[in-house]
């Protein structure tokens, strides 16, 4: 249950429009339901404004299909990510509404976007085309929260040029996820391009003596541009839950104080 969907249900108990014993029949399983082998968290979006998303890696299609229809009964938006095209197909059975993404291998099901804020949007600069199923998990991501996002793929350092001819708009964005695998030099370059927050994603692309993306995540984490903050390899959703959440207090700082009663 969102802070919206909280709000309207006591409106419309204080309304009389929903009767008060149907209202507590809907907020019984705050703050989580027991499905036995899961506890699924209803009550994320209140505490965190990001509901509970399901990871799939590790899952059976059965565990999948029940965790999304327990939070599709609660949220508007329901978001699974690392999700193998055979739980998706079994999920898009029962809920054919919802989209598969095979790139990012996410499952996304919500409601009608909310309307774009005065054109603030948040970046997503990839090295390379073999970095996009993690740069494309996290703009899938920002879809379910509703932020705008645009993209500039392959203009990684092989080819700085690439990467100038955008420099002017990757200032306007509010927040920058950068995603390279390799040496992991990209975030470091863009970070004395900009002066807005980035957050750098390494991904487990490159040769042998990437290990995996243990070398890019390295070179990230001792990047010599301040303030670069580095999440774990290849999470895409990780990078874009922590934009949102800048873009969040940046809405917060420009939001007029509400008087005090």
């Amino acid at each position: 249950m969102s802070p919206d969907a909280l709000r309207k249900l006591l409106d419309d108990v204080a309304a009389g429009r929903t009767p008060p014993a149907e209202a507590a029949r809907r907020l019984a399983d705050l703050p989580f339901e027991d499905l036995a082998f899961a506890r699924v968290d209803h009550h994320r979006a209140l505490r965190c404004g990001f509901p509970e998303v399901i990871f799939g890696q590790g899952k059976t299609c059965e565990q999948i299909e029940s965790i999304f229809a327990a939070l599709t009964e609660r949220s508007p938006t329901v978001l699974a990510t690392r999700v193998a095209r055979d739980a998706a197909e079994r999920v898009l059975r029962r809920f054919p509404d919802t989209r598969y993404d095979p790139l990012s291998r996410t499952l996304l099901r919500k409601s009608a976007a909310a309307p774009s804020r005065g054109g603030e949007f948040v970046g997503i600069v990839c090295a390379g085309t073999a970095d996009l199923p993690v740069a494309e998990e996290a703009r899938v991501t920002l879809d379910a929260v509703d932020l705008a996002c645009e993209t500039f793929y392959d203009v990684g350092v092989a080819g700085l040029h690439r990467l100038l001819a955008v420099s002017t708009r990757l200032r306007e964005a509010c927040a920058l996820i950068v995603v390279a695998g390799m040496e992991g030099a990209l975030p470091s370059v863009v970070g004395g391009l900009v002066d807005g927050p980035i957050v750098a994603v390494p991904t487990s692309v490159g040769y042998g003596a990437s290990f995996g993306g243990v070398a890019a995540l390295l070179a990230m984490l001792n990047s010599c541009a301040s303030g670069v903050t580095v999440v774990n390899i290849d999470n895409g959703f990780g990078a874009a839950v922590h934009a949102a959440r800048v873009v969040r207090q940046i809405r917060r700082a420009g939001r007029p104080e509400e008087p005090r009663g």
